[in-house]
């Protein structure tokens, strides 16, 4: 694993091979790995020192992506309409998550957390590869998020398969974490 630096199209056979990326969003660096990927999951939430527990994030590029992953019949038509406004972008709803998601990505929760981005790169990563992506702050648990691939670097010295090139968007800070079904903040 070198830590190679890639264009986003470029990264696609590194995701679907099982490996772990690095990338550019709205506000920090991501982590991220094929979601339906079980030894990529384990393998970077060992990477991340991060409980299974607490779930992870995936983003997409359209609401189509989410539909394996979250159980929309368990959502009313307001909660739709109202999670429909807030995308694409910074926002990130938890959602009801199908039975046949893993719990390394809904971590002890019967949820799971997602975000259609409107980041160019998030959304070229997940329209090339045709589903969304895992999405958890390039740092160690605990630890401020990575804002340079210097950062990534440091942190990560060779244990990422790729850093995809490219801008951070122009937030401040990590997406707000919205619970659908209450409207709760919970970040």
């Amino acid at each position: 694993m070198l830590n190679q630096k890639l264009q986003p199209q470029q990264a696609i056979p590194v995701i679907q091979s099982g490996g772990i990326i690095a990338y550019p969003t709205e506000a920090v660096y991501g982590l991220g790995c094929d979601p339906d990927n079980l030894a990529a999951l384990n393998r970077l939430l060992i990477l991340k020192d991060r409980p299974w527990q607490k779930g992870l994030i995936i983003v997409a590029s359209d609401w189509e992506q989410l539909t394996d992953y979250v159980d929309f019949a368990k959502m009313t038509d307001e909660q739709m309409t109202e999670a429909k406004s807030k995308w694409p972008g910074p926002v990130t709803q938890v959602m009801p998550a199908k039975a046949s998601v893993s719990s390394k990505l809904k971590g002890s929760f019967n949820t799971i957390a997602v975000r259609i981005s409107a980041h160019s790169i998030v959304q070229q990563l997940c329209q090339s590869l045709g589903k969304p992506l895992v999405s958890t702050s390039a740092n160690l648990a605990g630890e401020p998020p990575a804002l340079s691939i210097e950062q990534i670097e440091h942190v990560f010295e060779h244990q990422l398969d790729a850093i995809i090139l490219g801008e951070l968007g122009n937030q401040n800070q990590p997406s707000r974490i919205i619970d659908v079904l209450t409207g709760q903040v919970l970040r």
